[in-house]
Parts: C-alpha cells; sequence; structure tokens
C-alpha cells in the first residue's frame, strides 16, 4: 500500500522537508517537480527532513510537462481550496498520485480547470483563513488515504 504525494514547483524548503518526514512515515513515494524556490541541499530543508532524507524514495521532474509525460497513466487527484469537491470523498486507490501545487498560489489555472473532475479541497470553516499551510494539508490527505486503504 503506497501513496505518491507530488509536490509541484515548491517554495519553502521546511515545508518539503516535513513533508519528506511525512512521506518516509507513511511508505509514500515523493515526488518534487522543479523549479524549487530553493536548493535541494539548503539546510532548513534537511532540518526538517532531519537525518532521515537518505531514506525517502524521492523522484525529481525538471517540469511538469516531465511529470505528466512519465506518469501519463497515473491515477491522480488534485488538491485546491479552488475545488468543489471535499477530500472526504476521494476514493483513494494503491499507488495513487495526490498532486500539490505550490504554496504562494497552489495549482495553477490550467490545471485546475484541465482536472476540475478531479479537484478536491479540505473544508475549511472559517471566512478568515484562505489556505491551510502545506506540510498540514498533505499530511490530512496523506492519513485520510492510509485510513481508507487499510
Amino acid at each position: 500500500m503506497a501513496l505518491n504525494i507530488v509536490l509541484i514547483e515548491p517554495e519553502i524548503p521546511n515545508n518539503t522537508g516535513n513533508i519528506g518526514r511525512l512521506a518516509l512515515a507513511t511508505g509514500s513515494r515523493l515526488h518534487l517537480v522543479k523549479p524549487f524556490g530553493f536548493e535541494i541541499d539548503d539546510k532548513r530543508l534537511k532540518r526538517a527532513g532531519l537525518d532521515y532524507w537518505q531514506h525517502l524514495e524521492v523522484i525529481y521532474y525538471e517540469s511538469t510537462e516531465e511529470f505528466f509525460s512519465k506518469n501519463a497513466n497515473a491515477e491522480m487527484v488534485f488538491l485546491s481550496s479552488h475545488g468543489t469537491q471535499s477530500h472526504w470523498d476521494i476514493t483513494y486507490k494503491d499507488n495513487m498520485f495526490l498532486v500539490f501545487g505550490k504554496e504562494s498560489v497552489g495549482l495553477t489555472k490550467p490545471l485546475i480547470k484541465k482536472h476540475e473532475d478531479k479537484l478536491f479541497k479540505i473544508p475549511m470553516y472559517s471566512e478568515h483563513i484562505r489556505s491551510l499551510n502545506l506540510a498540514n494539508a498533505v499530511s490530512i490527505i496523506v492519513y485520510e488515504g492510509l485510513r481508507q486503504l487499510k
């Protein structure tokens, strides 16, 4: 039972490090799509990932085009605050790809438009917040997937 966590153009090394740690803890694979907002050897990334990074299965892509080309037949869902379906409605499957956008703007409008039938959001119950921290959002989605798949 494995899930694939996809970060498209992550910007904050601490988030990516924490998500790497989560990926290792949950038996998930981490897919990182360039460009990054940091260097992959950034000390903040390593600190957040602690000494676990060397044990993590990380797959790097030079662009979104490369990612989608190499994973064209994969089952994917997309997470965005612009989604109209709740994350509780995702029917998780083994080896599913969970796609997240960058911290500042999320997924691009073309990606949202192209995949709107597979676009999900985590409900938020306050009008005073527009999004959750990326690492927190990934944790919610991955652990719900593990719950469903167990």
